[in-house]
């Protein structure tokens, strides 16, 4: 019995203190930036964001990211598993798509890219595709009184190709793009 206990609070110690700590410790060495939360700053040091967690951007001369329905708070993650039948999946995307094309007078309904109408599977995506940051080039440009042009060259700039030229997709984070667009002004 006490060759149990004993045994317990070995394997305690060991999985539940020195191995987090060490896995801490070798994460800060080998990529501290990842280690403290990949976090964005302004120039004066305050902490905007994260590149691994999305924001919402509601104000029109702003590019929009997915729709989120946590909202992006990471203490929830995850989204409901509705199915493409499901009543409220419907009527949510529905309403979705109406607001989207409301803002985006230019964009026909059929070129609505389907990143911008749908969650990811965290609720937190930080990235929307090429398309879906092309498509809403017209509304900024005529909101901040830019020029298409600029606005288009700044979406290629920051458009991050796949991983290792293998995995994934062309991809733009929302929140850097919406930095170099504060900055263009």
């Amino acid at each position: 019995m006490l060759k149990n206990i004993r045994t317990v609070f070995v394997l305690l110690f060991i999985c539940g203190i020195a191995y987090p700590l060490l896995m801490t410790m070798l994460a800060q060495v080998v990529m501290p930036v990842k280690a403290e939360g990949s976090l964005i700053k302004n120039e004066s040091g305050e902490i905007i964001g994260s590149e691994m967690i999305g924001q919402s951007f509601k104000d029109p001369g702003y590019f929009h990211g997915r729709i989120s329905s946590i909202n992006y708070d990471a203490a929830g993650s995850g989204a409901p598993n509705y199915s493409p039948s499901n009543k409220e999946m419907i009527e949510r995307t529905l309403n979705d798509i109406e607001e989207f094309s409301n803002e985006n007078p230019t964009v026909d309904k059929a070129d609505v890219p389907s990143d911008l109408m749908t969650n990811s599977a965290s609720g937190l995506d930080p990235n929307v595709s090429p398309q879906g940051a092309i498509v809403q080039v017209p509304r900024i440009a005529n909101e901040r009184g830019l020029s298409e042009k600029s606005l288009y060259n700044l979406v290629d700039e920051y458009t991050e190709s796949r991983s290792f030229g293998l995995f994934g997709e062309p991809r733009i984070n929302v929140l850097k793009l919406n930095i170099a667009l504060d900055e263009l002004e």
